[in-house]
């Protein structure tokens, strides 16, 4: 199958949204960097959020004007709904719809809940979605460097055009130039597309697929008898290293980069530890989510108080590896340091997390 015609674009600018009313909901990792970037580029914009939450109060220490949810939307030409997936649901019918009106847009910065139907927008109300790809954190120092990231672009529906102004693509463009991704290039696509593929990519290999690796690994070496500190460097601390390489030169440029024998083991091992099961459980996992199962699974462990989720994260936190990862990060104690500015800049979802 032909793969679909691929839009990019980058070089416009924010002006669409000068004199626009915005309000953000939310102001966590993402949440902060949007809104500081929008400010800095010539947006006013509310923050909205729960009343004397963490996150509200630093919208307050960072100047901006916060609101309750209800409130802050009545008037806003685009709002933007930077809250964790899962939140989605029940934010959108108690605080969003009850008061979000036809002419208006809300955008969000990923697409599962809209393509999924967790969240049904009425007729008349535009539906954008703005994804940058990578963190708020990079996002954030990006921009302040005059750089940007990229993001991906989408328009689920417009908003009524009887209302003048913007229309709903405008708008989201202008906010993607807003938070400098313009700077960089933006991928016209589907909700559909970057939902699929997101969390795909997510569970495949970023997440699921390298954490499940790296302990794996950590396990065979320590249960063959080397010593955990040894086991936790070789198969996890080294990961940034090569996939910086990868990052930053693509996987040509990075096999030239790393010794002959690690090139020559990877041509060897990897055949091995990828192979058609492998590829046949990306399938299995690709249609799980292209079903929404789970997305309906994830969405009914949240609503029922996350059981599986907190039992699998304490599981997670108690494995042996912690401890060894912890006695390597001690060798380097700028690490630290680095962690608690992160943390300082809104790096922390804890607030969203259950």
């Amino acid at each position: 199958m032909k793969p679909p015609e691929i839009v990019v674009e980058s070089g416009f600018t924010a002006e669409a949204l000068h004199g626009q009313e915005v309000a953000l909901i939310g102001y966590g990792n993402q949440g902060r960097a949007h809104a500081l970037n929008l400010r800095e580029s010539g947006i006013a914009l509310r923050v909205a959020g729960r009343p004397n939450s963490e996150a509200r109060r630093r919208a307050a220490r960072d100047g901006f004007a916060t609101l309750d949810t209800a409130k802050a939307i009545p008037g806003a030409d685009l709002v933007i709904v930077a809250l964790p997936d899962e939140v989605h649901a029940e934010a959108w019918r108690r605080d969003i719809a009850p008061v979000i009106q036809p002419g208006q847009t809300v955008g969000f910065i990923h697409g599962s809940s809209v393509h999924f139907g967790l969240v049904p927008v009425p007729a008349g109300i535009g539906v954008v979605l703005v994804a940058p790809k990578g963190p708020g954190t990079t996002l954030r120092e990006r921009f302040t460097m005059g750089q940007g990231i990229p993001a991906l672009l989408a328009v689920h529906q417009e908003r009524a055009a009887s209302h003048g102004g913007p229309s709903s693509r405008e708008l989201a463009r202008a906010w993607a130039a807003g938070i400098g991704c313009a700077r960089a290039g933006v991928v016209h696509t589907t909700f559909g597309d970057e939902a699929e593929t997101d969390l795909f990519g997510e569970q495949a290999v970023l997440c699921g697929g390298m954490l499940g690796l790296a302990q794996a690994a950590f396990e065979t070496l320590v249960e063959a008898g080397y010593p955990p500190l040894l086991a936790y460097t070789e198969c996890i601390h080294e990961i940034k290293q090569v996939a910086d390489l990868l990052y930053a030169r693509g996987p040509a440029a990075m096999r030239a980069a790393i010794s002959n024998t690690a090139e020559f083991g990877a041509y060897s091992a990897a055949p091995r530890m990828v192979d058609e099961r492998t590829k046949a459980a990306m399938r299995a996992l690709l249609a799980e989510i292209r079903s929404g199962a789970f997305t309906r699974g994830m969405q009914a462990d949240h609503d029922a108080g996350a059981p599986w989720f907190r039992a699998e994260r304490a599981k997670a936190d108690a494995h042996p590896m912690e401890d060894a990862g912890a006695a390597v990060r001690a060798l380097m104690p700028w690490l630290a340091e680095e962690a608690a500015r992160g943390a300082a800049q809104g790096d922390s979802k804890a607030e969203a997390k259950p």
